[in-house]
């Protein structure tokens, strides 16, 4: 297995996280986004839309961070622990995963990209989103000790880092109780592997 990524992404530490939730060995290849080898001929063969992460798996390329947990529960994870068969325990998980990608996206994760790398955005904006989302994930985490029920599943990997990093973006997460208490049940699954802090994280 070769994951493409960036050290600071959050969008690939979702996919390596998983891959060591899963025990899976895994090669990392970092892409120098700044000198836009993301954007190289041979990089955008493998990711049409030029972004980190993608994975190779044997005769498989797959890029989208989401798409690549589905990919790896379905074909890596016999037990059917992170992506649940039954129709509807699969369909909570794909609500977070849609929340993932719109209000986590949007809200904490653009207001990172933002204090972390610059990015024109409108950051108020970004801030106002995060914290009308962890007003809801605090209070579904009251009652649930993970995301999708009560054992952890992709949603909780996918919603994980941006979460976790929200303080870099400016987001502080001291009001939601068990929003941090659910930051440290994923933090202490077997297997859990953190990702490197930028100075903001301790503002």
């Amino acid at each position: 297995m070769r994951l493409y990524r960036h050290a600071l992404s959050g969008h690939a530490h979702r996919v390596e996280l998983f891959l060591s939730l899963l025990g899976l060995p895994v090669e990392l290849v970092d892409v120098d986004l700044a000198r836009g080898a993301h954007k190289t001929p041979e990089f955008l063969a493998k990711s049409p839309f030029g972004q980190v992460p993608v994975i190779e798996d044997s005769e498989v390329t797959l890029a989208d961070s989401n798409a690549i947990l589905v990919y790896l529960a379905t074909r890596h994870d016999a037990s059917g622990r992170w992506l649940p068969r039954d129709p509807l325990a699969a369909a909570r998980v794909q609500q977070w995963l849609s929340v993932a990608a719109g209000p986590l996206a949007s809200g904490p994760a653009a207001a990172r990209l933002v204090t972390v790398f610059g990015a024109k955005l409108d950051h108020e904006r970004a801030k106002t989103i995060a914290t009308q989302l962890y007003a809801v994930l605090d209070r579904h985490l009251a009652a649930e000790p993970f995301l999708a029920g009560t054992t952890p599943t992709i949603a909780d990997v996918a919603i994980y880092f941006y979460t976790a990093h929200a303080p870099e973006g400016g987001i502080s997460l001291e009001p939601y109780a068990p929003l941090r208490a659910w930051l440290s049940r994923v933090e202490a699954l077997p297997g859990f592997v953190p990702m490197q802090r930028t100075p903001l994280a301790a503002a």
